[in-house]
C-alpha cells in the first residue's frame, strides 16, 4: 500500500489485496500456501521483505517460505528457531492490535538468540516515525478459535515484514491491513495442513490396499470382501454421519441387512454408554473401542477407526470407516481384570476388592444420631454370633458408636449425595445396617495334614459354593486368604444377621466330598456392623475379633462338626 491516507485508498490496491488473499485459499498445497502468503505481503501491503515462521509439531518454528530477497531467501529459508526464543520476541516491544512491534532501541537484545534473521542497512532515521534498519514488525498468525472466526487458536506461525516502500513505520490502516492479512493467512494455512493431513490419509489408505486396488473396481472389491467390517458415510452437511455404503462383514457383524444400515449413522448404534467415546473420535484417522448394537439387542465391542476420503477439487466428502470385532480381546481383558480381583481357587471377590467394595460405602465422616435417646448411647459397631444359642454382650473392646460429626456441619463436603451407612442398635428398633460377616472354618488344618491340600482346596471350593447360595443376589462374599470369609449383607437388623449366620453354619457343617470321602468342618462367625467414620480395615478387625470371641466361647470338641 502505497498511502496511509484514510480513507482514499487506492481501489488497485485493494483489488490486489483480495486477489492476494483468494490465491491464498486456492493454493494446491501447504508450501504453495506459505509461499502466496510471503509474495502477497511483498506485492499487496507494500514490504520490502516478508518471511513465513511456521510453526512445527514439535513447537519450534521453522522459516518455510520468504520473499523480497533471494540473497536472503537461500540463507535462511529452512532454518529453525526455538519456541522459547519467539515466545520472547512476541512478549516484548510495542502492541499494535495483534502486531508486535520492536523497535531499533530495544531489539538489539535478540541479536544473539536462535531466530533465524536477515540483516540490512540503511541511513539511521531522520524523522520520528521513518523505519531503522534495526526495527522488526511481526505479525502472529493463529488459528480460530473454538468460539468462532473471532475468537484465536492455537499459534500457526508468524509473519515476519521488514522496510516499507515508503520508507515509515506503518500507520493505523497499514497497521489494520496487516493484522487482517495474517488472520486470513493463518485460515488459508490450516485449511491448506487439514487438505495435506487428509491426502496423507488416503496415501496411507491407498499403501494398505495397494496390492487389491488399481482402479475403482479394485478398490469396490477391497470394500466389498474385506474381512472385517466397512462403511462409508456423510460428511459434513445436515446428514452428517448417515451411513451411505456398508460391506458385508459388517452386516453380519452387526446382524443388519445393508438396506437397513442405510436408514442410521453410528451415532444411532452405538452404546448409549459409549456415545461421548464415539463423538470426541477424530474424523480424521481418529480411532476408538466402542460397543455397536446388534439387531437382537445385544452389543459387540469393536475397534472403530476414521479416515476422509477427498476429492481433488471440492475437499472433503466422505468418511470411510473401519470397525474391527475385538470381542474376544474385550473378554480376555475382563477375564484378566476379573483374575486380579478375584481368588483363583474359588472364584470369589479377594482381599483387596473386598475392601475397595467396603470403603466405597463408607465417608470418612461419622452421622449425628437418628435414634431415641434411650438407645442412641447403647450402639455398637458390630455384634457377635454365638452358635451355642446365646448372643454375647458387647466385648470389651467395642469402641461404641462416637458421634464426633462438627458441630454445624450437616454433611460432609465431599459426599454432598452420600447416603451415611449406620450400625443398628443393639435393641429391635427397626433400623438396618451394612453387617459384616466374619467366618472362619473350624477343623479345617487337621483335613489339609491329613488328606493333602487338594482336599483342602476341594472343602474351600464347597463351602465358597455354600456362602454364595446362601446370601441375597447384592450381598458379597470374599475370601480373604486360606479358610477366612467374609459376607457383606446390606440392609439387615441385628436379628437378622444372626439369622443369616446360622444358616451359613448350618449350611457349612454338612459333609463335604474330598478326595473320595466324607468329611466335615465347622464355622465360627463374628458379626461387626460398617458405619461412617471407619475405615474398611476397622470394620474387619471388628468382626473378626467378634468371631475370635465366639470360637472362644464353645468347647473345643464343639468347634466343628466331626
Amino acid at each position: 500500500m502505497e498511502t496511509e491516507s484514510e480513507p482514499y485508498v487506492r481501489l488497485a490496491s485493494l483489488r490486489q489485496l483480495h486477489q492476494v488473499m483468494a490465491d491464498m485459499n486456492t493454493a494446491r498445497s501447504l508450501a504453495d500456501t506459505l509461499q502466496t502468503v510471503a509474495d502477497g505481503a511483498v506485492n499487496a501491503l507494500g514490504y520490502e521483505l516478508a518471511c513465513v515462521n511456521l510453526v512445527r509439531p514439535d513447537g519450534d518454528l521453522v522459516v518455510a517460505a520468504f520473499s523480497g530477497n533471494p540473497a536472503a531467501e537461500a540463507l535462511i529459508t529452512g532454518r529453525v528457531g526455538s519456541r522459547a526464543s519467539w515466545e520472547r520476541r512476541l512478549s516484548m516491544g510495542e502492541r499494535w492490535g495483534d502486531l508486535v512491534f520492536i523497535p531499533h532501541t530495544e531489539g538489539w537484545v535478540l541479536d544473539d538468540d536462535d531466530v533465524p534473521q536477515w540483516y540490512t542497512d540503511g541511513p539511521m532515521p531522520r524523522f520520528e516515525d521513518e523505519w531503522h534498519p534495526s526495527d522488526r514488525l511481526f505479525a502472529p498468525m493463529y488459528a480460530p478459535g473454538p468460539q468462532g472466526a473471532g475468537a484465536s487458536g492455537e499459534l500457526v506461525g508468524v509473519l515476519s515484514v521488514d522496510r516499507p516502500r515508503n520508507g515509515r513505520r506503518p500507520g493505523a490502516w497499514g497497521r489494520e491491513a496487516l493484522q487482517m492479512y495474517a488472520f486470513q493467512a493463518a485460515i488459508a494455512i490450516s485449511n491448506a495442513r487439514l487438505r495435506a493431513n487428509m491426502q496423507r490419509a488416503l496415501v496411507r489408505l491407498e499403501r494398505e490396499q495397494q496390492a487389491l486396488r488399481a482402479s475403482e473396481e479394485s478398490f469396490r472389491q477391497a470394500f466389498e470382501y474385506a474381512p472385517s467390517g466397512m462403511a462409508i458415510a456423510e460428511m459434513g452437511g445436515e446428514q452428517h454421519g448417515r451411513i451411505l455404503r456398508t460391506n458385508d462383514a459388517l452386516c453380519r457383524l452387526l446382524g443388519r441387512p445393508a438396506s437397513a444400515m442405510r436408514r442410521y449413522s453410528f451415532s444411532d448404534l452405538v452404546h448409549p454408554e459409549d456415545i461421548g467415546t464415539l463423538l470426541r473420535t477424530s474424523a480424521e484417522g481418529g480411532r476408538a473401542e466402542l460397543r455397536l448394537g446388534r439387531r437382537d439387542g445385544t452389543y459387540v465391542w469393536v475397534s472403530l477407526r476414521n479416515s476422509v476420503v477427498a476429492d481433488a477439487a471440492d475437499g472433503p466428502r466422505f468418511l470411510l470407516t473401519h470397525v474391527e470385532d475385538i470381542e474376544e480381546r474385550k473378554r480376555r481383558e475382563l477375564q484378566l481384570a476379573h483374575r486380579a480381583s478375584h481368588d483363583s481357587l474359588t472364584g470369589l471377590p479377594n482381599s483387596a476388592e473386598l475392601r475397595a467394595r467396603l470403603s466405597a460405602r463408607l465417608c470418612s465422616q461419622r452421622p449425628q444420631p437418628t435414634l431415641p435417646a434411650a438407645v442412641g448411647s447403647a450402639m455398637e459397631p458390630y455384634e457377635s454370633f454365638d452358635s451355642a444359642d446365646a448372643a454375647y454382650g458387647p466385648p470389651d473392646f467395642d469402641r461404641g458408636h462416637d458421634f464426633d460429626f462438627p458441630p454445624g456441619a450437616d454433611e460432609y463436603q465431599g459426599y454432598d449425595h452420600h447416603v451415611h451407612t449406620v450400625a443398628p442398635g443393639d435393641r429391635d428398633d427397626g433400623t438396618k445396617g451394612l453387617a459384616v460377616l466374619f467366618c472362619d472354618l473350624d477343623g479345617f488344618k487337621s483335613i489339609n495334614d491329613r488328606f493333602g491340600h487338594n482336599a483342602g482346596d476341594a472343602v474351600l471350593i464347597e463351602v465358597a459354593r455354600r456362602l454364595s447360595n446362601g446370601v441375597r443376589d447384592g450381598d458379597t462374599v470374599a475370601r480373604l486368604g486360606g479358610d477366612e470369609f467374609v459376607i457383606l449383607a446390606d440392609g439387615l437388623g441385628r436379628a437378622d444377621a444372626q439369622d443369616l449366620a446360622v444358616r451359613l453354619r448350618n449350611e457349612i457343617i454338612q459333609p463335604i466330598r474330598a478326595e473320595g470321602r466324607a468329611v466335615r468342618v465347622g464355622a465360627s462367625f463374628g458379626i461387626g456392623w460398617a458405619h461412617c467414620g471407619m475405615t474398611a480395615d476397622e470394620v474387619l478387625k471388628s468382626a473378626d475379633e467378634r468371631m475370635y470371641v465366639e470360637k472362644r466361647s464353645r468347647p473345643k470338641q464343639h468347634r466343628r462338626a466331626g
